[in-house]
């Protein structure tokens, strides 16, 4: 008798190039930031409620198994988010805010 185990997770890749977990919205990235730094497979279900066990067990067993694929996946990922960061900063920056909302509450009163 032999046994088979595959350990399969179905990954959907966003226009924007982000890997979702199953048919959630749940991304790659979430879960296994959360595994690396440290949560528990239970504690990613309970704060990623729309997964499963078995779903978050995949993302980890298909990370640890691609780790450099994977790794490199996060650090283009983590580029453009700062990117995306910086350059909403720079269009919608907050500087002056306080003073223009102080403004408007003295024309207001």
């Amino acid at each position: 008798m032999s046994i088979v185990s595959t350990s399969e997770i179905k990954l959907t890749k966003t226009k924007a190039g982000v890997l979702r977990i199953g048919d959630t919205r749940v991304s790659l990235d979430s879960v296994i930031v959360a595994f690396n730094q440290g949560s528990a497979p239970e504690q990613i279900v309970y704060d990623y409620d729309t997964l499963t066990l078995s779903d978050v067990y995949a993302a980890i067993s298909y990370y640890l198994q691609h780790r450099e694929t994977v790794d490199s996946y996060l650090t283009k990922r983590a580029k453009q988010n700062k990117e995306l960061r910086e350059s909403n900063d720079a269009r919608f920056g907050h500087r002056g805010i306080r003073e223009k909302l102080l403004a408007r509450r003295r024309n207001v009163e």
